[in-house]
């Protein structure tokens, strides 16, 4: 296989912590595999999401996702920063061999579009939604007759 391999580590913070600190947390983690000669391919924050099952009493957590590419000796270093650190409760970081992850863009113009992309699909989905609702009725009330 031509593709070299790549890491992504998925991490997830306690969901108490503000926004201001997120950051600090991505640029801290990037900063530090920098530091360690890998490459940061991407970094991105998921969001707030409910867990699975609770974790230190937590039942929400802020997702992250970090990908890099080294030579597997930075996993170590990253994994324990994550352990010393109170603020991460889970961690865990994947081995992938299949193309790079292409970076997600943080452009002004996508940001002015998305918006009015997003009241188009909302369109579209209600347009669907009320057609369907009618063809449901007439079904029903054809099948009373």
């Amino acid at each position: 296989m031509s593709d070299q391999p790549y890491y992504e580590t998925m991490y997830i913070l306690r969901p108490d912590i503000p926004e201001e600190e997120v950051d600090s947390h991505l640029k801290k983690y990037s900063e530090l595999l920098e530091k360690s000669g890998t490459e940061v391919l991407d970094s991105q924050m998921r969001g707030k999401r409910r867990l699975a099952y609770t974790i230190s009493k937590h039942k929400e957590g802020i997702y992250v996702q970090l990908s890099h590419k080294g030579n597997g000796q930075q996993v170590g270093l990253l994994e324990k920063a994550m352990r010393l650190s109170e603020d991460v409760i889970r961690y865990l970081t994947v081995k992938q061999n299949g193309p790079l992850p292409t970076p997600k863009s943080t452009s002004k113009e996508d940001e002015t579009d998305k918006p009015e992309k997003d009241k188009e699909q909302i369109k579209a989905t209600e347009d669907k939604t009320e057609t369907s609702t009618k063809e449901e009725k007439k079904e029903i009330v054809a099948a009373k007759e």
